[in-house]
């Protein structure tokens, strides 16, 4: 409905479709993104005095006849592992209503377990970054950008997974990973697996009637996968992939 003939009607479902999206997918993506752990750092970076940490430097430097130097001391804090993702979405088939709404799914998905960090390409036979890793973006802009794609030509998934590579490279994060929505079936297979290979960490989100390459490729580059039966899949799927940190 997004290309409906009346303008009034075209504009009302691309205003309100990409919150519906957002809205649902983060109800079914879990609250937190990562484990929080206790971090140890210099004073100098600011934050919370860890006083058993710091005491034997403190009665060292009260020994010596001064105070304790700030780069002396320690503070710790809690944090949560960092975390990118570039979402890869093959739009070499047709983009009808269900392809388009899985990839909005799994867009919103990226915005809701890496805000900070996220990017999102496209791929036929041409490359298109969609939402570039150090631009800043609102989630419901890249949804409603993803709902307006048209499927169309070859399969370059070798160059895609190396421009998802690219966009990593600017993170900060300590894991970067590469979401790839396609069947896998690249119309030049060569540089697949080496592309493939060279990620930091690949998981694919298949279609569930089409799974062959995929299970090649997830098998030679040592990817995580899983099939998606119904839109619905794509958060629990992310949920149960995104858990197993293997980096």
């Amino acid at each position: 409905m997004s290309l409906a003939t009346d303008p009034n009607l075209r504009s009302q479902v691309r205003r309100l479709a990409p919150r519906l999206i957002l809205d649902q997918t983060r109800r079914g993506m879990p609250k937190s993104s990562g484990i929080s752990k206790r971090r140890i750092r210099p004073a100098m970076d600011g934050g919370d005095i860890d006083l058993d940490r710091s005491m034997d430097r403190v009665l060292s430097a009260r020994a010596e006849g001064r105070s304790a130097r700030l780069d002396e001391l320690l503070v710790s804090d809690w944090s949560k592992p960092g975390l990118a993702l570039c979402l890869v979405i093959d739009r070499s088939g047709s983009m009808n209503g269900a392809r388009l709404t899985t990839a909005a799914v799994a867009a919103a998905a990226c915005a809701s377990l890496a805000p900070r960090e996220n990017a999102v390409i496209t791929f036929a036979s041409q490359i298109d970054v969609l939402k570039p890793m150090n631009e800043r973006r609102s989630a419901s802009e890249t949804v409603a950008s993803i709902l307006t794609l048209r499927g169309h030509g070859t399969t370059s998934l070798a160059a895609a997974l190396e421009q998802a590579r690219s966009q990593l490279i600017k993170a900060e994060a300590r894991r970067k990973v590469t979401l790839l929505l396609s069947d896998c079936r690249a119309t030049e297979e060569v540089g697949v697996a080496s592309a493939a290979s060279n990620l930091q960490e690949l998981i694919i989100l298949a279609p569930g009637d089409d799974l062959e390459a995929v299970e090649q490729l997830a098998r030679v580059s040592g990817a995580a996968w899983g099939a998606i039966e119904s839109v619905l899949d794509v958060p629990r799927l992310l949920n149960r992939l995104m858990a197993d940190e293997r980096v």
